[in-house]
C-alpha cells in the first residue's frame, strides 16, 4: 500500500466463499487504515437481543424522551464487550472522535452514549459491540487472496435499516451482481 492509498472510510464486502463464518456475508466499514494495521465495524451483523436503552441502563445512563432507538450490532470479534459508536459526522466527542471521512465519524468514549441518551447526540448512529481488526500488511494480504471486495460507502448503506440487503446493496454500489460473483478467485 502506497502512501496515498487509504481504504478508510470505504466498504469490505466479504466475497461468497468467505470461510471464517465471523465474517461470511460481512459488510465492514472501515474506519482506519495505516501501515500500523486496519480497523472496521461490521454494518450488518444487528444484535436483536441487545436493547440500546438496557444497554444504557446497565451502564447507569439514563435516557431523556428524546433518546433515540440505536440499533446494537456485532462489530466484529475484537474486544466483543467494548462500544463503538459510528455516526453521522454532525456529532464529535471533545476526545475519542475520530472523523473517518466528511460524513461519518466513530466515538468510542462514553460521551456520545450520554449524549445520545440526553437526545444530543449525533442525528444518526449505530453501536457497534466489538471490532474487527488486522495487523500491518494482513488485509492486503486478503484482499490479494481475493477474500474480500473494496468499494464505496454511503450513509443509506451504513446507517440504513435493512441490514439483510446491506451486502447486496454495497455490491450494487460497485455494480456488480451477487450472482456474477465467482465462488473462486484466480490472477492474470
Amino acid at each position: 500500500m502506497d502512501e496515498m492509498t487509504t481504504l478508510a472510510g470505504k466498504l469490505l464486502i466479504a466475497m461468497p466463499d468467505m470461510e471464517d463464518p465471523r465474517f461470511a456475508g460481512s459488510v465492514i466499514y472501515i474506519c482506519d487504515h495505516s501501515p500500523e494495521g486496519t480497523m472496521g465495524l461490521i454494518i450488518n451483523r444487528p444484535l436483536p437481543d441487545i436493547a440500546f436503552r438496557k444497554l444504557l441502563a446497565q451502564m447507569n445512563i439514563s435516557c431523556s424522551d428524546a433518546c433515540p432507538d440505536v440499533d446494537v450490532h456485532f462489530g466484529g470479534p475484537v474486544e466483543k464487550v467494548r462500544g463503538f459508536v459510528l455516526h453521522s459526522s454532525d456529532y464529535a466527542a471533545d476526545k475519542g472522535t475520530l472523523q473517518v471521512d466528511d460524513d461519518i465519524g466513530m466515538t468510542a468514549t462514553q460521551d456520545v452514549l450520554q449524549a445520545l441518551a440526553d437526545g444530543a447526540g449525533p442525528a444518526t448512529a449505530l453501536l457497534a459491540l466489538g471490532y474487527t481488526g488486522w495487523g500491518p500488511g494482513q488485509l492486503e494480504e486478503e484482499l490479494a487472496e481475493n477474500g474480500w471486495l473494496t468499494g464505496p460507502a454511503n450513509r443509506d448503506i451504513v446507517f440504513g435499516s435493512d441490514h439483510a440487503g446491506k451486502w447486496s446493496a454495497a455490491l450494487a454500489l460497485l455494480g456488480v451482481s451477487p450472482v456474477a460473483l465467482s465462488q473462486t478467485g484466480g490472477r492474470a
